[in-house]
C-alpha cells in the first residue's frame, strides 16, 4: 500500500531536511549521493529508510543526524539549523538532542551495562533522570543484567543496552543505522519491539536505515530512496508490501 503522508499523526517536526544535497568529488569522479531531498521526521513517529545499495539512505541519515556535512540545502533538528553550527556546537547538539544506535553495539568493554547506559550523560556532566532511566531499563528487560559487562551478554542483550543508552538521555530523535544487522531474527525482533514501544509508550522519535523488509514493518512509515532521491513512501507497512516495493528496485541501484 502506498499513500500520501498522514499529517495528523503528529504535527510537530523533530527533524527536517529541505533541498538537501550531498556531492562527492568533481568532474568525472563527481557522485551525487543526495539530490535535493526534502523530508520531515515527525515527533513520536517511527520512520524506516530503505533503498538499494548506493541509494543514499545512510548518507541521508548521517547528514540529518549531524554526523556528515552536506553540500547544499538545510537540516534542522527541532528549531536548530545544523548548517549554522560550528564543530563544538554540533558536537553538543548530537550529545544533548540525538541518540544513536549502530549495527556494531559500540559498548565499552570495561564498563557494566548500567555504566554504558549512562555514559553519554556522565561524559556531559549531567545527572541522569533516575525515574526515566529506570523506566527505560524496565522496558528493555535487562534489570537483572545491569552489573554485567558486554562480554557477559549475548549480542541481543548488548544491543538492548545500546537502545537503552540511546533512550536514557531523552533525546529529541534517535537514529538507527541497521541496528539489527548483526542479530539473529529473534534478537532482532526483540530490539525492534523495544524501538516500537519507545515510540508508542515513551513518545520517542525514531529514524532507522534498514535493508530488511521485516524490520521496516515495525515502522509507522517507510521512505524509499533511489539514486539519491525519495521515490516513494508507505504508511503502516507490511513486510510483504515493503518486499514487493523493493523488488521494483532490483538491478536499478548503484553499487556502493
Amino acid at each position: 500500500m502506498t499513500t500520501a503522508p498522514i499529517a495528523h499523526r503528529a504535527t510537530a517536526v523533530a527533524a527536517r531536511a529541505t533541498d538537501l544535497s550531498k556531492v562527492y568529488g568533481q568532474g568525472e569522479t563527481r557522485v551525487v549521493a543526495l539530490d535535493r531531498v526534502s523530508i520531515d521526521f515527525r515527533q513520536a513517529e517511527f520512520t524506516a529508510i530503505m533503498g538499494p545499495s548506493g541509494s543514499g539512505k545512510s548518507t541521508l541519515m548521517h547528514c540529518v543526524a549531524g554526523l556528515d556535512s552536506f553540500s547544499s540545502g538545510s537540516v534542522r533538528i527541532g528549531e536548530t539549523e545544523l548548517g549554522s553550527l560550528k564543530d563544538k556546537q554540533l558536537t553538543q547538539l548530537r550529545r544533548d538532542k540525538i541518540g544513536f544506535i549502530f549495527q556494531a553495539f559500540n559498548l565499552l568493554p570495561t564498563l557494566t551495562a548500567l555504566e554504558n547506559i549512562t555514559l553519554p550523560m556522565d561524559i556531559a556532566g549531567r545527572r541522569p533522570d533516575k525515574e526515566w532511566v529506570d523506566r527505560v531499563i524496565g522496558m528493555i528487560g535487562l534489570r537483572d543484567r545491569l552489573g554485567h559487562r558486554p562480554n557477559q551478554l549475548s549480542g541481543g542483550q548488548q544491543q538492548r543496552v545500546a537502545v537503552a543508552r540511546a533512550l536514557a538521555s531523552r533525546p529529541e530523535i534517535i537514529f538507527g543505522d541497521e541496528p539489527t544487522g548483526n542479530l539473529d531474527s529473534r534478537s532482532g525482533a526483540e530490539v525492534l519491539g523495544f524501538l516500537r514501544n519507545s515510540v508508542r509508550e515513551l513518545g520517542q522519535t525514531v529514524v532507522m536505515v534498514t535493508h530488511d523488509p521485516v524490520a521496516a514493518s515495525y515502522a509507522d512509515r517507510v521512505v524509499f530512496l533511489a539514486d539519491g532521491r525519495i521515490v516513494d513512501e508507505m504508511i503502516d507497512p507490511s513486510a510483504d508490501g515493503v518486499l514487493d516495493r523493493m523488488k521494483a528496485f532490483d538491478g536499478k541501484g548503484r553499487t556502493s
